[in-house]
């Protein structure tokens, strides 16, 4: 075949294959021409990639994340996912969850956030660290002040002494660090017990006082007059009773004081039964061997085997009642100091027939004194509230606290006293203290020492300050006692080994008569409140162990 045949055939080849290929180009034109468009319809989702069934569907205005690298964390803004990681469905949108994020990595992989944040959420400023405020006191000791304004004080053995509240609200230590006494800005006094008691005090600028025990227990004083003279009317509540004792009132050094005035009194002739020694010693069974609190007291009061007066008598009356209210008291209020009471070892002094025989002495010279106001009855005044004409403010005599004469007294509610390292330690009903001063100091405080304690309050042989106020509170609950025990005697005339004697004959002493107050309830109430939101302040400045120093 020669050249040009060679040709031809080679061109119809290319020909036909054109042909080929426009034929079906040609009828599929032909068809898209001839046949109407179908109506608009949304693009099917692109089926997700298997590899990348972990990650969430972006939303559709998103703009779209550049890729991570090296096993970073998703950047999306997804929430934590409460199921396992694996089989997550493609189609699943990335709503709130509430576990775990999805895709977060939880091992050790390079590049892995571990703190469960984006990285590209806002950082957090970093607090300036703001170093306490030292400051040294002369003699020794210091002052530390916190970053939140919180002030513990030291005393020069390291020993925490203080601490003051940015508040206003301040807490004294004991040597176990443990909370005595709480001043609150607004004025309430606090006592901590050492077995859990708790004693509440507000002093008002116009002479009222309110002082509170918890649970609604306490009292409430109000100052009045009769016949021009300051009184004042204490009105106590407890059990859901109340009844109220009168105190005249005096000043001394500017300060005022106020004595029990007895709301009756007995006939002479009882008196003076009471007052001398009886022809026999006789044994008297007061029935106590199953009452709890004489159980709890045993290694620190027993009564007296037998009695040869009625001052005696009245001495261990006097000493039980004021030991049954503080049990009383520890009861109230829970004490979880129960189990170290009775774990501690003994170191206290009992009280023993030698002090007793002091308590005795000065029962007798009380009963002398009531004898004579019997004899010598101050004359009935009529009650009024307005005060006296100014400058006319009561006679300027020495309180019966300060008189040289009267020295022991028996602690009859719970305080607090400071010592002379700064620490404090704590009184209790039934402890006994010997006055060694009798002249006030500035503070209106003479200096006293612990006779005899309870376990876990100020050791015996302690010298302490103790207030004047405080002390005239002592001889004034033991005039009152005194009185209603010279009550319960008359009744056990010619029983139990009593002898008999005159009849006691009481009637009413005019000047010794208040009535209630009726919101001594609601009064005691309110200050408890505050007081419970005094030591919540103190909580939140951490003061919550014997060893925090926050």
């Amino acid at each position: 075949m020669n050249w040009s045949q060679r040709s031809n055939n080679t061109f119809r080849s290319l020909l036909l294959s054109l042909l080929l290929i426009a034929i079906p180009s040609f009828a599929a034109a032909q068809k898209k021409n001839t046949t109407p468009p179908p109506p608009p319809s949304k693009p099917a989702a692109a089926p997700p990639k298997p590899a990348e069934a972990h990650k969430p569907v972006a939303k559709p205005e998103a703009k779209p994340a550049p890729a991570p690298t090296g096993g970073a964390t998703h950047t999306g803004t997804t929430t934590p996912h409460t199921g396992p990681m694996g089989g997550a469905k493609p189609s699943t949108p990335a709503t709130a969850h509430s576990g775990t994020s999805i895709g977060v990595r939880t091992g050790s992989t390079p590049g892995t956030r571990t703190n469960g944040t984006s990285p590209t959420a806002k950082t957090e400023a970093v607090r300036e660290y703001k170093p306490p405020v030292v400051v040294n006191r002369p003699g020794g000791g210091k002052s530390v002040t916190n970053a939140a304004g919180h002030t513990t004080s030291y005393n020069p053995a390291g020993k925490k002494t203080s601490l003051e509240t940015n508040g206003g609200t301040k807490a004294n230590f004991d040597h176990n660090g443990y909370i005595r006494t709480i001043h609150t800005r607004s004025g309430v006094t606090i006592n901590h017990g050492a077995h859990g008691e708790r004693r509440f005090e507000t002093r008002h600028a116009d002479g009222a006082r309110i002082v509170g025990f918890g649970r609604g227990r306490g009292y409430s004083e109000n100052r009045y007059f009769r016949g021009g003279h300051p009184y004042m009317r204490r009105t106590y509540f407890y059990g859901g009773r109340r009844y109220a004792y009168a105190y005249r009132g005096y000043y001394w050094h500017g300060h005022p004081y106020y004595g029990y005035v007895p709301p009756y009194y007995y006939a002479s002739a009882y008196y003076g039964w009471a007052f001398n020694p009886w022809a026999a010693a006789v044994a008297f069974d007061w029935g106590w061997g199953a009452a709890p609190w004489y159980g709890f007291s045993g290694y620190y009061f027993a009564p007296a085997p037998v009695y040869d007066s009625a001052a005696l008598w009245l001495t261990d009356y006097l000493l039980a009642a004021n030991l049954q209210a503080e049990y009383e008291a520890r009861a109230q209020a829970n004490a979880a100091a129960a189990a170290s009471d009775s774990a501690a070892a003994g170191g206290q002094l009992a009280i023993t027939p030698e002090m007793k025989q002091l308590i005795a002495d000065e029962v007798r010279a009380q009963i002398a004194a009531e004898k004579a106001a019997t004899e010598n009855p101050e004359p009935d005044a009529p009650v009024s509230n307005t005060p006296p004409p100014a400058g006319q403010r009561g006679p300027d005599e020495v309180p019966e606290a300060l008189d040289p004469s009267l020295k022991t007294f028996v602690v009859s509610t719970v305080l607090s006293e400071s010592m002379a390292d700064g620490m404090e330690c704590s009184l209790s009903p039934g402890d006994i203290l010997t006055r060694i001063q009798d002249t006030s100091d500035s503070n209106q405080s003479v200096k006293v020492v612990v006779a005899t304690s309870q376990r876990n309050d100020c050791l015996a042989g302690t010298q302490v300050a103790v207030a004047v106020t405080d002390l005239q509170d002592m001889h004034n609950d033991f005039r009152a006692k005194i009185s209603e025990g010279l009550g319960k005697l008359a009744e056990n005339q010619g029983k139990n080994g009593i002898p008999s004697g005159p009849p006691a004959d009481s009637k009413p002493n005019p000047n010794g008569q208040a009535q209630p107050d009726l919101t001594v309830e609601a009064d005691l109430k309110a200050q408890q409140a505050e007081a419970s939101q005094a030591e919540s302040d103190l909580q939140q400045a951490s003061i919550v162990s014997p060893d925090s120093d926050d």
